[in-house]
C-alpha cells in the first residue's frame, strides 16, 4: 500500500494546550482558520448549525502511535480493546473526528463550539454535519462505552 499525502486546510485556534475532560471542552469556542487560497471553501457552511471537524492529533507521540490496546478513558475499571473500538487519540493514525456548533463565519474563519482540539492542531477536512448523512438507526454500544462516557 502507498502512502498518503495530506495537506491541512487550516488550524486551529483556541486556549487548549492540554486534553481536557468532555465536560469542559464541550464549552470551548475555537476558530478554525482556513489557509489562504481556500477561504471560498467556507461559502455556504454558515446556514448549517453543525460541522464535522477531522484534524491532526499533531501532539500524538510516535510511541502513541504504536498503542494497539487501552483501556478506554485510561480507567482501570474498564476492559482493555482494540484503539479502533474507542476514541483514543494513541493509535496509528491519530486524527481527530468532533462534530460541533456552527457559532460564525468571517471570511477565512470558522467559529465553533465543542471541539475537542488543542491550539495549533492541524484541520484536515471541513463537512457539514447533515441529518441524510450522519444519522445512524440503531446504534449498538458495548455497556463499558456506556460508563466511560457517563457524566461527561
Amino acid at each position: 500500500m502507498s502512502d498518503i499525502t495530506l495537506r491541512p486546510v487550516g488550524f486551529v485556534r483556541n486556549e487548549m494546550n492540554e486534553r481536557v475532560p468532555r465536560e469542559v471542552y464541550r464549552d470551548v469556542v475555537s476558530e478554525i482558520v482556513v489557509n489562504e487560497g481556500l477561504q471560498d471553501c467556507l461559502d455556504g457552511i454558515e446556514h448549517h448549525s453543525h460541522a464535522v471537524i477531522v484534524y491532526w492529533l499533531n501532539r500524538t507521540s510516535e510511541e502513541d502511535r504504536k498503542v494497539l490496546k487501552v483501556r478506554p478513558m485510561g480507567d482501570a475499571s474498564l476492559p482493555i480493546v482494540g484503539v479502533f473500538a474507542t476514541r483514543s487519540p494513541r493509535r496509528p493514525n491519530p486524527i481527530g473526528l468532533e462534530t460541533v456548533e456552527i457559532l460564525g463565519r468571517d471570511g477565512n474563519v470558522l467559529r465553533v463550539k465543542g471541539l475537542d482540539a488543542l491550539d495549533g492542531s492541524p484541520v484536515l477536512d471541513i463537512k457539514p454535519h447533515t441529518k441524510h448523512h450522519d444519522r445512524a438507526l440503531g446504534v449498538r454500544e458495548p455497556d463499558w462505552m456506556e460508563k466511560a462516557n457517563r457524566g461527561r
